[in-house]
């Protein structure tokens, strides 16, 4: 088995985190975003060379995207998401609010379809264009726009806007 080059290497290092959050926020599971980033660095590894000449980022995130959702039509168990969200939290003092909307976001995210899940991650959480996030998933930006549209309305569906706030009162949520 020949070494990784150290331009693979560096690679990892450098984007390394940035990706394994992005695993994360897909599956999230810290073990699971850790395996997924792991299978998509071993499936690229082998053609480092012509990968590293053009994007190497852009294609380990659709390499990762493509693995998520492969692994999700395999393990699907006949679990349906839970249509209630925890309680809001009573004391807009304390300072764990943004911790509990974090995970409340997150929570609501993971609950979106994989595919409005995907498009939700790349276009908000790693902030890429329409274009960009078109070219990682291999559909039109019609299909990308079309799919935020309706995740966002899942999403605005599903959040408490008015009842969980910020700073105490002044940042919504939505």
């Amino acid at each position: 088995m020949r070494d990784a080059t150290p331009d693979f290497t560096e690679f990892v290092a450098a984007c390394g985190p940035k990706m394994l959050r992005t695993a994360w926020l897909l599956t999230g599971d810290p073990h699971q975003a850790e395996d997924l980033l792991q299978t998509a660095l071993a499936k690229i590894w082998p053609r480092w060379e012509l990968i590293a000449r053009e994007r190497p980022e852009a294609y380990l995130r659709k390499v990762m995207v493509n693995c998520h959702v492969s692994w999700w039509r395999r393990r699907w168990t006949g679990e349906l998401p839970h249509g209630e969200l925890p309680e809001p939290v009573a004391s807009r003092a304390d300072p764990f609010d943004e911790v509990v909307l974090g995970q409340v976001v997150a929570e609501a995210v993971r609950a979106l379809p994989p595919r409005q899940r995907a498009v939700v991650v790349l276009r908000y959480f790693e902030d890429l264009s329409v274009e960009e996030t078109a070219e990682v998933l291999r559909c039109s930006t019609g299909t990308v726009k079309s799919q935020s549209h309706r995740a966002l309305a899942t999403l605005r569906g599903r959040l408490p806007a008015r009842e969980l706030l910020l700073d105490g009162g002044s940042r919504e949520l939505v």
